[in-house]
C-alpha cells in the first residue's frame, strides 16, 4: 500500500511527496521500498542520497549480483565511472554475467574513454541479447562516433534487426544511423517504412521517427505518421507535439493552436510545445500570446568573468581551451543531435575533477544571475518560472570543424540555455555571419519562411543566454580552423 501511494504521486509529479510516503516506513518495510526511493532521489538529483543506500545494500549483501550491479549503474549515472568499472567487475566476479551489467560496464568504460574496451563490452550486452535496443544504439554510436563509416554503425543494427525485424528501437535507431550518417531524409524514411511494414510493426516510436524524417520533404505525409503515433500512444505528451509541429510546416497553424493551447495548460509546459505556439504565431502573422517573441527582454549577450586565479580572461580562456580539447574523445558527431561535422565531449562536465574546467562555473555565475535580475518576473512561461537563481542541468562542450554546424533545434530538459564561445575562427569577422549563432529559426521549412529573429556574432568569451524553447541553430562556415564552445542549460533553483 506504502510502494502503491507513492507511486500514484510520482506518476502525478510529486515526487517528493512520493520520497516523503517511503521515508516513513518502519524498519520492516524498508528493504522493499528501497528500490523506488533510489529512483526518486536520482530524479529529484539527490545522488548521495541514493549512494548512501546502495552501498549499504552492497554492505549488507556483498555477494550479492543485483546489489553489485546497482551500485556500478549508480555511479555511472553520477559520472564516477571509475568506481563504476570495479562495481560492474565485481558483479561479474560474483557470479554476474546479465547484459544490464555489461551496458553498465560499457558505459563506465565509455566515460573513461578506455574506448576498446568500451565497444567489447557493447558487444558482449548484445551477445547476450541480440535485440537489446539501448546497447545495439550506443555501439552504432561509439563505432561512428570512433570515426566508423555508415557501413559499420549500421551493421550492428542490421544484425539485430535479423533476429526482430519489427522491433521499434531497432527501426528507430536504423533510422537515427541513416540521417546523422549524412544520409538523404528521404531515403532514410524509405528504408525505415519498407522495413517496418515488412516486419509487420507497430509502434509509436517508428511512427515518430518517419514523421521526423518526412517532415523536411513532405510535411502532409509527416502528418499521417504523427497522427498514427497519437492512436498507438495516446496518452503520451510526444506524439500530440509531433502532430502538431507537422501542423505547423503544412502550414495549418489553427489546427497546431488546438493541439498546443491544452498542451500549454501543463504546469510547467514542454519546451517544444512553447516553441512551436511561438513558431505558428509567426506563420499566422501576429505576435506569440505566450510572449515568447520577446527576444530583447529574453535574450541576453555578456562576456564572461575572469575567475579567481587568472590574471585576465585571455588567459583564462587558452588554459580552457586546452582543458576542454583533452575531454574531445571522439571523431564524428554524436547521432540523434544537432550537431554535424564535429565532436561533443561525452562526459558532463560538471562531473570533470579539473581545476580549469571548475572555474568556468565561477566564470558564468555572475552573468547568469545578472541575467535573471535583468530578467525579472512576468506571467509568460519563461519569466513566471524565474526564482532569481539557478542550479545547472548539464554542460558540454563542442568543437565545430570547418564545415560544421548545429540544427536548428531546442533544449527540451532545460529552462535556459547557453553558447559560451572560447575560440572561434576567423571567418566569422568576414561579414557573412558565418559560424555565427542564429536564433529563432524553425528547423523545418514553413509557409511563409521564417527566417531567424536575431544572429550572434562568437567572440571570445562571450556568453549568449537565451530561453530553452527558443530554436537555435549555428550557420554553417568554412576555411580551415574550428570553432571551439561550451554550452549548458539551467533551470530555476
Amino acid at each position: 500500500m506504502r510502494l502503491q501511494r507513492a507511486q500514484a504521486l510520482a506518476g502525478q509529479g510529486d515526487l517528493a511527496g512520493a520520497l516523503a510516503v517511503l521515508e516513513q516506513a518502519p524498519p520492516g518495510e524498508r528493504v522493499g521500498v528501497q528500490s523506488l526511493q533510489v529512483e526518486l532521489l536520482k530524479a529529484l538529483e539527490r545522488f548521495d542520497e541514493a549512494l548512501a543506500i546502495r552501498r549499504a545494500q552492497v554492505e549488507a549483501a556483498p555477494k550479492s549480483v543485483a546489489a553489485r550491479h546497482n551500485l556500478a549503474a549508480l555511479l555511472g549515472d553520477m559520472g564516477r565511472n571509475t568506481e563504476a568499472v570495479e562495481a560492474a567487475h565485481q558483479a561479474f566476479a560474483n557470479g554476474g554475467d546479465a547484459p544490464e551489467t555489461w551496458l553498465v560496464l560499457a558505459r563506465a568504460l565509455s566515460g573513461c574513454a578506455r574506448l576498446d574496451e568500451a565497444e567489447a563490452a557493447y558487444r558482449h550486452a548484445v551477445e547476450r541479447r541480440p535485440n537489446y535496443g539501448e546497447a545495439v544504439r550506443e555501439l552504432a554510436q561509439l563505432i561512428w562516433m570512433r570515426g566508423g563509416d555508415v557501413e559499420a554503425a549500421k551493421a550492428p543494427v542490421l544484425k539485430a534487426l535479423a533476429t526482430a525485424p519489427g522491433d521499434g528501437d531497432l527501426l528507430t535507431c536504423l533510422a537515427l544511423v541513416l540521417m546523422y550518417g549524412g544520409g538523404a531524409a528521404r531515403e532514410a524514411w524509405s528504408e525505415l517504412t519498407q522495413r517496418a511494414q515488412a516486419g509487420d510493426a507497430r509502434s509509436a516510436t517508428v511512427e515518430l521517427a518517419a514523421g521526423q524524417l518526412a517532415l523536411t520533404f513532405d510535411p502532409a505525409l509527416a502528418v499521417g505518421h504523427a497522427r498514427r503515433a497519437t492512436e498507438l500512444a495516446p496518452q503520451t505528451i510526444e506524439p500530440w507535439i509531433s502532430l502538431a509541429e507537422a501542423l505547423v510546416a503544412l502550414g495549418d497553424a489553427d489546427g497546431a493552436f488546438e493541439i498546443l493551447d491544452q498542451l500549454s495548460g501543463a504546469p510547467v509546459v514542454h519546451q517544444k510545445v512553447l516553441a512551436l505556439h511561438a513558431t505558428a504565431s509567426r506563420v499566422k502573422g501576429r505576435t506569440d500570446a505566450l510572449g515568447l517573441d520577446d527576444l530583447d527582454g529574453l535574450v541576453s549577450a555578456q562576456t564572461i568573468d575572469t575567475p579567481p586565479g587568472w590574471g585576465d580572461l585571455a588567459a583564462y580562456l587558452a588554459d580552457l581551451k586546452a582543458a576542454l580539447l583533452a575531454q574531445h574523445a571522439y571523431q564524428n558527431h554524436p547521432l540523434g543531435q544537432s550537431l554535424r561535422h564535429g565532436t561533443q565531449t561525452p562526459v558532463d562536465l560538471t562531473l570533470v575533477d579539473d581545476p580549469v574546467i571548475r572555474a568556468f562555473f565561477t566564470a558564468v555565475d555572475g552573468p547568469i544571475r545578472r541575467h535573471l535580475a535583468r530578467l525579472g518576473q512576468g506571467e509568460d512561461p519563461v519569466r513566471v518560472r524565474n526564482s532569481g537563481s539557478y542550479r545547472l542541468k548539464g554542460c558540454w562542450s563542442v568543437r565545430l570543424a570547418p564545415g560544421g554546424f548545429h540544427e536548428h533545434h531546442i533544449h527540451p530538459k532545460g529552462w535556459y540555455s547557453s553558447a559560451c564561445y572560447i575560440d572561434v575562427p576567423p571567418v566569422v569577422e568576414a561579414g557573412g555571419r558565418e559560424g555565427w549563432l542564429a536564433l529563432g529559426q524553425p528547423p523545418f521549412p514553413t509557409s511563409p519562411p521564417l527566417e531567424p529573429l536575431r544572429y550572434e556574432k562568437p567572440e571570445p568569451g562571450k556568453l549568449v543566454l537565451f530561453p530553452s524553447c527558443l530554436w537555435h541553430g549555428t550557420v554553417p562556415f568554412s576555411g580551415d580552423q574550428p570553432r571551439l564552445s561550451v554550452a549548458f542549460d539551467i533551470v530555476p533553483a
